[in-house]
């Protein structure tokens, strides 16, 4: 379990094999938490698909050359263009953003615009709402994204407290998903606000051209609970 580490140095960069150590200490953080099991979960499957690759550098700069880019998500009901950027701290990853670039009918339910899984042990320090607070310029900047689509469960307290500090506006629940939307162009404040979209290597834009495709990424899912 990594050392606490504080929000307020963390930012979402571009996918890169120079947190491959700590990328793996996450995995095995998921894994021992069940994550491989989550239901209709990004971060399941790929944990699934991509686990024996990813000790290899091989294998793990095969895995950054496709979350790095545009992935595309075979939904039923529409074809999705995903992108990701991790949230590093200190050098470390400790999470990650999904950012869905529209919304199939599905999507206005169960995922929404952006999901994120913070690792176990950076959990209750912050990070979920850094994540969030720093995605938000990137949402509206990059893609056009405003306002935000966020979901959590209803019973989910923690996601709720989340969304509701980064100004999220409840509109309506369905199924057992409350749904919330978050106006970008009025900076959040406090911890990451608007702050933390810049990429390591001057790689900011998502969605970039020639961006490999991949049918593993961008699941529905629990969305700012679970990616």
């Amino acid at each position: 379990m990594p050392a606490p580490h504080t929000p307020t140095s963390g930012r979402l960069v571009v996918p890169s094999v120079a947190f491959h150590d700590s990328f793996l200490a996450a995995m095995d953080e998921f894994r021992a938490d069940g994550a491989e099991h989550a239901p209709r979960s990004n971060l399941a499957r790929e944990l699934r698909t991509w686990r024996t690759r990813w000790p290899t550098p091989e294998g793990f700069a095969a895995y950054v050359a496709v979350v790095g880019g545009t992935a595309y998500d075979e939904r039923a009901d529409g074809r999705v263009p995903v992108s990701t950027r991790w949230w590093v701290v200190d050098g470390s990853y400790l999470g990650r953003v999904t950012f869905r670039h529209r919304l199939t009918p599905s999507l206005r339910t169960w995922g929404g615009h952006l999901g994120y899984a913070v690792r176990p042990g950076a959990r209750r320090q912050g990070h979920a709402t850094a994540m969030l607070r720093a995605a938000l310029p990137i949402a509206r900047d990059e893609l056009g994204i405003d306002p935000v689509l966020v979901t959590c469960d209803a019973d989910n307290l923690g996601s709720r407290k989340v969304i509701e500090a980064c100004g999220g506006i409840f509109e309506d629940q369905r199924d057992e998903k409350l749904r919330y939307w978050v106006t970008a162009a009025v900076p959040a404040g406090g911890v990451g606000g608007g702050s933390g979209g810049s990429a390591e290597g001057g790689r900011t834009a998502l969605g970039e051209p020639g961006g490999r495709e991949t049918r593993t990424l961008g699941s529905s899912t629990t969305a700012l609970t679970k990616d």
